[in-house]
């Protein structure tokens, strides 16, 4: 007796729910995600002429607010930690209360990552004596080389 085979029988998988689910997920990625973390302190910048970019990597911010208190900051999450200890490893800046401070911070980090590059960002009503201070710390650590971030004034 022969044996018959039977005829197989195609299948369709609906991928219309997986995709669905894909661009929720997606969406929801997109829409939860920051990007660039919230500054610790804010800045009103002078407005100038130059079009002087700021570089992306290695750089090493002080700020000055317009009360006259100095921020420092570091872009590497792993220098921030070695520098003012684990609760500051996810922080832009740190307030510093005292400029001797300031100076032998900034010789640690330029130790631990040579390539830094200076930023210093000043608000526009803050006082000349704290700016001032920052440049005469630049000065005594050597850092000949920094760049003052302003705002680009297009007229």
């Amino acid at each position: 007796m022969p044996k018959h085979k039977k005829a197989r029988v195609g299948f369709r998988i609906d991928m219309t729910p997986m995709v669905d689910v894909a661009m929720l997920l997606l969406t929801f990625f997109m829409l939860a995600t920051s990007f660039k973390p919230p500054e610790e302190v804010t800045v009103a910048l002078p407005s100038s002429h130059s079009a002087f970019k700021v570089p992306d990597a290695d750089v090493m911010t002080i700020t000055v607010n317009k009360e006259g208190k100095i921020w420092l900051g570091v872009d590497n999450q792993g220098l921030m930690e070695a520098l003012f200890g684990k609760p500051a490893r996810y922080k832009m800046a740190v307030q510093i209360d005292r400029k001797e401070d300031l100076g032998n911070l900034m010789i640690q980090a330029r130790i631990k990552n040579p390539r830094l590059r200076t930023v210093v960002k000043g608000d526009k009503d803050a006082p000349f004596g704290p700016v001032e201070d920052v440049m005469g710390v630049l000065q005594k650590t050597q850092i000949t080389r920094f760049n003052l971030v302003t705002e680009f004034d297009k007229s």
